[in-house]
């Protein structure tokens, strides 16, 4: 071990970063991987917007951040369009092409992370067998995918709220209502990959179809695009607001400008951003009896709002949890907010790095630093 460590430290691939606490004995010395050595690809996805980063091994970006317009439902040529935008913006980069280590992908669905499966999304033609597979051959990289709220909450896990937590509910606010689930200090996900779909709790008789099929799910009440469509109607009716020429037609724009206008103290806005948010406590009065978390995490694009959530979901906790079993839980707004799910991406490649035989395997385990 000596002597691979001295090899990586002369070829400039790590750097000591002092002394461990001790534990009795001569302090241990702390190593990492320095930052510029190796990159990761990081990809995140929802119904409409895909963003694509490259990062370091020290979780810090790497030049621009790309955005790309592509709505995910009834569209046959997503995949080929993420494999062509990923090819454009791999081809692009200044950097070594084999320093990076591989492509994370954070997407919204029914996902089999272990067969690179998307029963939602990503519709894959008959010769293909995986999107791992597929995008992999096409760029030359290892590929590995999981669910956008998997991937915030394993963020929130490894670099945000949930950092030393045992049982943590992240919950993902964006055009659905996801939930990544953090259990005993370690994400779950359930047997094949498909836990936590807190959007389709059936808790409302509101008879509105949800993208899953079902009607009153707990997503046709509280989703960002059910936000919007709320705010467009009270525009409609006459209500008093500062929201005027906001593009409907555009949601990422058009959320923007609401929890600006929100922040700002509108009283429409603030108005249906807490309707919602009282929403949503309902749907976690149901996890904290379940499952007892010492921690709700308010995680994703749907953070930006900050603490206009906080009490509307905890007067929903007073009205529907059980005095008990809430007491102890805490609701707290996540530090790494819209950016998480990029963050989350490129963990995952480095949670998965050991199943493959990159040449410099031996380096790394985890985004943490290593104690030798």
């Amino acid at each position: 071990m000596a002597k691979l460590l001295d090899e990586l430290m002369e070829d400039g691939l790590i750097v000591e970063t002092g002394f461990a606490p001790s534990t009795g004995g001569r302090r241990p010395i702390m190593y990492s991987l320095k930052p510029e050595s190796f990159y990761i690809v990081s990809v995140s996805m929802d119904q409409l917007i895909t963003r694509i980063a490259l990062m370091d091994t020290n979780n810090n970006f790497v030049g621009k951040v790309v955005k790309i317009d592509l709505p995910l439902s009834q569209n046959g040529d997503s995949l080929h369009i993420l494999a062509n935008s990923l090819i454009d913006f791999i081809d692009n980069l200044t950097i070594n092409k084999n320093d990076i280590l591989g492509i994370g992908i954070g997407m919204p669905g029914f996902i089999e992370p272990q067969k690179g499966i998307n029963h939602s999304f990503l519709e894959l033609h008959e010769d293909e067998e995986s999107i791992t597979e597929f995008l992999s051959d096409r760029t030359n990289l290892p590929v590995f995918i999981d669910n956008d709220s998997s991937l915030i909450a394993l963020a929130e896990l490894k670099f945000g709220k949930a950092e030393n937590k045992k049982n943590v509910m992240v919950i993902n606010i964006g055009w659905g209502v996801g939930l990544g689930m953090i259990i005993n200090g370690e994400l779950y996900r359930g047997d094949i990959g498909f836990s936590g779909e807190f959007s389709h709790i059936p808790l409302f008789t509101n008879n509105i179809l949800c993208s899953c099929g079902k009607s009153g799910c707990l997503e046709t009440e509280t989703s960002l695009l059910v936000l919007i469509a709320k705010i467009k109607d009270a525009i409609g009716a006459g209500r008093v607001t500062k929201l005027h020429d906001i593009p409907f037609e555009k949601p990422e724009e058009a959320y923007k400008m609401i929890i600006k206008y929100a922040l700002d103290g509108d009283t429409l806005a603030v108005e249906l951003l807490s309707e919602i948010g009282y929403k949503i406590g309902r749907g976690v009065s149901i996890l904290i009896h379940l499952l007892n978390p010492e921690l709700i995490v308010l995680s994703g694009r749907g953070s930006q709002a900050g603490k206009i959530w906080q009490t509307p979901i905890q007067q929903a906790l007073n009205e529907f949890c059980i005095p008990r079993l809430a007491y102890n839980t805490e609701i707290s707004i996540s530090k790494l907010g819209f950016e998480a799910e990029l963050i989350g991406a490129a963990a995952l490649v480095i949670e998965n790095y050991e199943s493959f035989n990159f040449a410099k395997k031996e380096l790394i385990e985890d985004f943490e630093q290593t104690t030798i």
